[in-house]
């Protein structure tokens, strides 16, 4: 005599909602954790992991020359002074 089931076990299991990863915004990739809301890559669990995408491991294409500026002091709209020649120059040889 059956009746029908009280489970909470394997019949339950199937209305689950079944994803627990989604795109993530900000590589694209299928890896971000619903609950967690997180990827692999962006948790912080690990320094290699860091490593392989921060600044510095692409073309930095943008980068390089803000760099460059940085150094100059971000100057726009200036010519170089031109430069003067040394008063030191060797002449040509003495003739006696």
């Amino acid at each position: 005599m059956w009746l029908h089931p009280k489970t909470k076990g394997t019949s339950s299991f199937g209305k689950r909602i079944n994803k627990t990863h989604t795109h993530d915004r900000r590589t694209g990739r299928r890896n971000y954790h619903i609950q967690k809301k997180t990827t692999p890559s962006h948790y912080n669990w690990s320094v290699k992991a860091k490593r392989r995408c921060t600044t510095g491991t692409g073309r930095m294409r943008h980068m390089k020359k803000v760099f460059r500026r940085f150094r100059n002091g971000f100057r726009e709209g200036t010519t170089p002074k031109p430069k003067r020649r040394s008063a030191a120059a060797p002449s040509a040889v003495a003739t006696k």
